[in-house]
C-alpha cells in the first residue's frame, strides 16, 4: 500500500506545487512507482509534468463528484516511475457539490484506496486554501509535508494550519503525522533567509527536514516547458536539492538503505 503525503499550506507561492511535483519525480527516479495526485482547480502541477490542463476532459473532479474509477483517468508522464492524476477547472465545483454529501470528507480517500497498491508514493498537491478539497487529502494522507518560503512572512499563518490539522487528527484521520517542514525558496545572500532558517529550526526543531530548496532559475523555468527539474535540467542545485529531499524521506520512512553520509548530495 502507497504511502500517501500530501503538501499543504493555506499560504500562496510557498511552492507546494514545486515541491509536490518535482518530489513526485524525484521519488520516481529512485525507482518508486509514484502518483501525483493534482487537487488544485488552477491545475499547475498537470500543465507542469507536461499536460495542458484546457485538454483534460476527466480527473480528480470526476472520480469524487461522478465516481469514476482513478485508474480509468490515469496518465503516464514522460518522468520514469510517474502517474498523473490529473485536474482541470471544474474542481473548483466540487468545494460546493461536496457540502451535501455524507462522508464528504473522506471522498478522496476512498479514491485512493482503489489504486493505492499500485503505488509505493502518492503525493498530493493541494490548493492555497483549507476547503473541503484539502480537508480531503489530509483526510486520505499519512502524512503532510508543509513547504514554508524563507522570508519575512514564513510563519504567517502556519498556526491556523497546524491547528486544522489537530482537528482533522482528532475528528477525521488518527493516522495523519506531519512528515515535515520544509524550508523553500531559500536565498543564501540574503541574512533574513539565515534568520528566517534558524527561527523555524529553533521552534520546530526535529519537525523540519535538513534538505533546504535553494531559489534557483532552472528550477522555476522548468514548468513552462512542461517538465519536472530532474528532466529539464538534473545537475542543477534545484534537481540537487529535491533528489536530497527523496532521499531524506525514503531514509525517514525506512524504505532505503541510505546511510545518513550518503543521503545529502552536494
Amino acid at each position: 500500500m502507497a504511502k500517501i503525503i500530501c503538501v499543504a499550506n493555506q499560504k500562496g507561492g510557498v511552492g507546494k506545487t514545486t515541491t509536490a511535483m518535482n518530489l513526485a519525480a524525484c521519488l520516481g527516479v529512485l525507482e518508486k512507482k509514484v502518483l501525483l495526485v493534482d487537487a488544485d482547480p488552477q491545475a499547475n502541477a498537470t500543465s507542469g509534468v507536461g499536460f495542458d490542463p484546457r485538454n483534460i476532459k476527466t480527473g480528480l473532479y470526476e472520480c469524487l463528484i461522478n465516481e469514476i474509477n482513478p485508474s480509468d483517468v490515469l496518465l503516464n508522464t514522460e518522468s520514469p516511475n510517474l502517474d498523473l492524476l490529473p485536474a482541470h477547472i471544474d474542481l473548483v465545483g466540487a468545494e460546493l457539490e461536496l457540502i451535501s454529501q455524507p462522508n464528504r470528507e473522506f471522498m478522496m480517500k476512498t479514491v485512493l484506496d482503489k489504486i493505492s497498491n499500485s503505488y509505493d508514493f502518492i503525493i498530493i498537491d493541494c490548493a492555497p486554501s483549507l476547503g473541503i478539497v484539502t480537508t480531503n487529502a489530509l483526510t486520505a494522507a499519512h502524512s503532510i509535508i508543509i513547504p514554508i518560503q524563507c522570508e519575512y512572512f514564513a510563519l504567517e499563518g502556519l498556526g491556523k494550519l497546524l491547528n486544522t490539522i489537530k482537528i482533522v487528527q482528532s475528528r477525521l484521520n488518527k493516522e495523519l503525522d506531519i512528515e515535515g517542514l520544509l524550508l523553500t525558496m531559500f536565498d543564501t545572500r540574503l541574512r533574513l533567509s539565515n534568520q528566517v532558517v534558524e527561527e523555524v529550526k529553533t521552534h520546530f526543531q526535529e519537525m523540519v527536514f535538513d534538505t533546504i530548496i535553494q531559489r534557483n532559475v532552472r528550477l522555476g523555468e522548468a514548468p513552462s516547458f512542461g517538465e519536472t527539474i530532474i528532466m529539464h535540467d538534473a545537475n542543477s542545485k534545484g534537481a540537487i536539492n529535491y533528489l536530497n529531499l527523496a532521499r531524506e524521506i525514503l531514509q525517514k520512512n525506512e524504505m532505503t538503505d541510505f546511510t545518513q553520509e550518503e543521503k545529502m548530495i552536494s
